[in-house]
């Protein structure tokens, strides 16, 4: 599968635009920008748990 091109992207951000309107696409980037910074956090939280548990683990 390859990356769309630009006629691809301006079609879909086209569709976007009349699906959500103009006025709620900055808050709609707000919550996606939002849910993946969450998610990043979550992700490294996580690992940090996983190196703590293996630390303990290994010392005992």
């Amino acid at each position: 599968m390859t990356m769309p091109g630009m006629t691809e992207l301006l079609i879909i951000a086209g569709v976007v635009v009349l699906l959500f309107g103009a006025k709620k696409l900055p808050a709609l980037g707000g919550a996606i920008g939002e849910s993946i910074k969450n998610f990043k956090k979550g992700v490294a939280d996580n690992k940090k748990a996983i190196d703590a548990e293996s630390n303990d683990t290994n010392q005992k």
